[in-house]
């Protein structure tokens, strides 16, 4: 499926996508350790490197981590929560995806605040399972829209890019190929 981006949290799911027609992935789950050997796997490959900086295991979030993460393993871009690194990424010239969690009125409300004041991008969408919510974003606040969490079928990925969704991101490699 085109509108997929794979979330890849090994090697062993990185190397089903050699072969494919993909050529951009989300890192997740990572251990600060083990970056570098993936990331030139990777790039290697010719993959364009979306990194989940929430996720590195030992590494701190911070805007020093983000430079060092820049300087040294040259992602395309970064996923976070926090619209105070979706800022430094972009001063650094790297694409910003801002993940936001939907679980009431207040939580959209706070959103909305926090892609104002960064201008991610691309928002992804938690849970991804929330077609309301993909077309409130993607149509009436106008924000690319990336749809994550819970997708486990090809009618999931379906509804959320008929919703408006760009993308859909999922770890369920079974789906990366349908």
């Amino acid at each position: 499926m085109t509108n997929i981006l794979p979330a890849v949290r090994s090697l062993k799911d990185f190397e089903k996508l050699t072969h494919s027609p993909y050529k951009a992935l989300v890192l997740l789950d990572i251990h600060i350790g083990h970056l570098e050997s993936h990331m030139k796997t990777m790039h290697a490959h010719g993959f364009k490197v979306f990194i989940h900086l929430d996720l590195i295991k030992g590494l701190a979030v911070s805007t020093e981590a983000l430079e060092f993460i820049h300087q040294k393993f040259k992602p395309y871009g970064i996923i976070t929560t926090r619209g105070k690194m979706i800022s430094k990424a972009k001063s650094l010239g790297l694409k910003t995806i801002l993940r936001v969690f939907l679980i009431d009125s207040s939580s959209v409300g706070r959103s909305i605040e926090l892609i104002r004041q960064s201008g991610p991008d691309y928002i992804e969408v938690l849970p991804g399972t929330v077609p309301k919510m993909i077309h409130f974003f993607s149509h009436v606040q106008n924000v690319d829209v990336i749809a994550g969490g819970l997708i486990e079928t090809t009618q999931e990925v379906e509804h959320a890019i008929q919703a408006g969704a760009k993308f859909v991101t999922t770890s369920k490699t079974d789906l990366w190929f349908k």
